[in-house]
């Protein structure tokens, strides 16, 4: 069996993929949660089994998805360490908390560290997995399919984890920053709120599509922009404005917010 330790967004967004994709059949699926209304939507959404005991979780499935906030971590940690044997499958998936942190704990070498992002609730997101060498293929399919059925997966070494929060763990908040700061160019232009919402929506959605196609951005960018025209006004001012560098001084904040996290 798999099970959840927490019930929250990232969590549902897994079981709603798992169980959508049938990755994962209903049956297999346990989840922890501490608040009963909480629990019976679970239930009722997607016809799984709840439990307000870690410890049933623990005992119940191989692997286990601990699922919770980073401050709550050391104190589900205690709780389960006891009932934590080597054969089972520990993943984490909350941010800062380190695979040593976690062999210091936990009497299991099978640990995955998964850093995924907020577009896993509508199965688009960016999952990287870190690991150690002593997975048998099975074990990691198990887990790499869960995360398969909310978008796209990478396995990456732990060192790159920090980098990976910074670009596709906060790098939605970025996105949405800067389709917000769209939206309200167009208002100061003189659309409406909904019509300068729809266009900047719909140009981010179509422009990632393209790009997924293996368009390389910059192709991208030089096919839009016609020589002393429009597109090219609007570059030259983020040119001057500097903003591959705001950009990329934005992603090493959030790396260095992550690397702070991890040393606590």
């Amino acid at each position: 069996m798999i099970g959840f330790i927490g019930g929250g967004n990232m969590a549902e967004a897994l079981i709603k993929g798992a169980v959508s994709s049938q990755r994962s059949a209903v049956s297999s699926l346990l989840v922890s949660e501490p608040r009963e209304d909480r629990r019976k939507y679970l239930e009722q959404t997607y016809g799984i089994k709840t439990t307000e005991s870690n410890k049933e979780v623990v005992s119940s499935c191989n692997v286990v998805i601990l699922a919770v906030k980073p401050q709550n971590m050391a104190a589900v940690v205690d709780e389960i360490a006891d009932l934590i044997t080597e054969d089972k499958t520990i993943v984490s998936i909350a941010a800062g908390i380190t695979l040593s942190y976690l062999q210091s704990k936990l009497k299991t070498k099978k640990l995955i560290r998964v850093m995924p992002n907020t577009p896993a609730i509508v199965q688009e997101g960016m999952s990287v997995m870190s690991l150690c060498e002593c997975f048998s293929d099975k074990d990691i399919a198990i887990v790499r399919d869960i995360f398969m059925s909310v978008g796209k997966v990478l396995t990456l070494p732990e060192k790159y984890i920090n980098a990976v929060t910074a670009v596709s763990g906060s790098g939605p908040a970025f996105v949405a920053l800067f389709v917000e700061a769209m939206i309200a160019a167009g208002e100061k232009m003189g659309l409406s709120r909904d019509n300068a919402s729809e266009l900047a929506i719909q140009t981010f959605i179509g422009t990632a599509r393209l790009l997924d196609t293996g368009m390389p951005p910059e192709k991208l960018r030089e096919m839009v922009t016609s020589p002393g025209g429009t597109t090219a006004a609007g570059l030259k001012i983020f040119e001057e404005k500097g903003f591959k560098d705001i950009v990329y001084d934005a992603l090493y904040a959030a790396k260095k917010r992550a690397e702070d996290l991890s040393k606590v």
